[in-house]
């Protein structure tokens, strides 16, 4: 990966290396930095990188959390697009400039030479904006070093990639780092496990007193929500839905209002004409009513499914290969919890094998008479539709938008909205 700055070329990797360019020696590639060395080239520690591009003519928005990064940094993303704003989004779903598609899939943060790089185009593109999605990953890795948040937002912590922290204890200490600087920051205050600097904090909540304070809301066919921000009442309809995405709205709104100074009620007419994300509780049917999410943690999957208490639920999950086993259990306990059938699945499961993943799901189910196990994912997506009727709601959980399958170390083409879709396509 190379980076190009004022006739000065920086690359992270060593097999990049050609005459007069300067090598970052960062976290990760401190080890190689010998061969740099012995090679008579330039270093450059990490730490002076953002000396050589010039950051400031584009506000960064960094969204940090377990669950809704996604959802809130394209919320944001959005809005301020509707609003006349040049915005760059960097996430999950890819690199987008203006509503362009510049880069598809890639890690949730890139390394830092990949942030650089993005901004660089976003600010050749006269962006104003620069939304990002910052993982645990990249906080621990200092992926994001040398950036100036203009405000970083926290959507919560729960349990997830155990695989990498090891311990709940250590993901929670990573995440609240990010947070623990002077900047300006907007804190989901219901989370109880989030501690921040309250220097330029600003939070959000639907339970405990907060600065943008939801006061109530209606979830119907479509959501109402009114909130209390400095003593004053703002509302706002969508047609996304689930309690979380309160949440998400919230933090995007108040996001914005922090970030432009634009008008909340502006803010909120803008939003009424938004539908759910790709993949994020994105409904693909309505008879049946079909619904694709991203939900893969056990707190994630609880949140979904909470949100249909008048529908009889068929939940449709697996678990990923070589990830956090211990969740499996705890996954397969929320779903039946709330579901009236539920058919576990393979996810990806990539070097492991797909029974062993599902026996993990299972260990956590008591009761499995409403249990049908159906390896082949598309096969199973078939068998939960054809038990739909018209008081069903199918939940299909784990992959969300992703558009392949991981087996071994292959990707199989493969997306939950096109199976779905061809499956109806075949029942007309």
């Amino acid at each position: 990966m190379k980076l190009s700055i004022n006739n000065k070329i920086f690359t992270d990797n060593t097999n990049e290396l050609e005459k007069d360019t300067i090598f970052v020696v960062s976290k990760q590639n401190e080890k190689f930095k010998d061969i740099a060395i012995n090679g008579g080239f330039e270093l450059l520690n990490s730490s002076e990188l953002k000396n050589y591009l010039d950051m400031s003519s584009i506000k960064i928005i960094g969204v940090t959390g377990t669950n809704g990064k996604t959802t809130t940094a394209s919320t944001i993303y959005k809005i301020l697009l509707n609003l006349g704003y040049k915005v760059a989004l960097q996430g999950t779903r890819g690199f987008f400039i203006n509503e362009l598609c510049v880069e598809d899939y890639s890690l949730t943060t890139p390394v830092q030479l990949g942030n650089f790089i993005n901004i660089q185009k976003a600010i050749q593109n006269s962006c104003q904006y620069f939304v990002m999605e910052v993982s645990s990953h990249a906080i621990e890795q200092n992926r994001i070093e040398g950036l100036d948040f203009a405000l970083k937002i926290h959507t919560n912590i729960t349990r997830d990639h155990l695989d990498y922290h090891k311990t709940i204890e250590e993901y929670i200490r990573v995440k609240n780092l990010f947070l623990s600087d002077e900047s300006k920051k907007l804190i989901n205050i219901d989370d109880k496990v989030v501690k921040f600097n309250p220097i330029n904090a600003f939070t959000y909540s639907l339970e405990n007193s907060s600065n943008f304070k939801v006061l109530k809301y209606e979830l119907k066919d479509s959501m109402n929500v009114e909130f209390l921000y400095e003593n004053k009442n703002s509302k706002f309809s969508t047609n996304m839905m689930g309690i979380f995405n309160i949440y998400n709205l919230i933090a995007s709104i108040a996001a914005v209002h922090i970030t432009t100074n634009e008008k909340l009620e502006n803010i909120c007419k803008v939003v009424e004409n938004f539908n759910s994300i790709s993949g994020r509780m994105e409904v693909v049917s309505t008879k049946p009513l079909v619904i694709v999410d991203f939900a893969h943690t056990p707190d994630g999957m609880d949140e979904v499914l909470k949100s249909f208490p008048n529908k009889e639920i068929i939940s449709v999950f697996g678990a990923g290969g070589n990830r956090d086993s211990l969740k499996r259990p705890l996954m397969g306990e929320v779903a039946s919890k709330y579901s009236k059938h539920i058919v576990v699945t393979s996810d990806n499961p990539r070097f492991e094998e797909p029974k062993e993943i599902i026996k993990d799901i299972l260990n956590g189910i008591n009761d499995k008479s409403n249990v049908i196990v159906i390896e082949d994912r598309k096969e199973a997506l078939k068998k939960a539709i054809n038990l739909a009727n018209d008081k069903s709601v199918v939940l299909i959980l784990g992959k969300g938008d992703e558009s392949a399958q991981i087996i071994g170390d292959k990707k199989f083409e493969f997306s939950d909205k096109d199976e779905v879709l061809k499956i109806l396509e075949a029942r007309l």
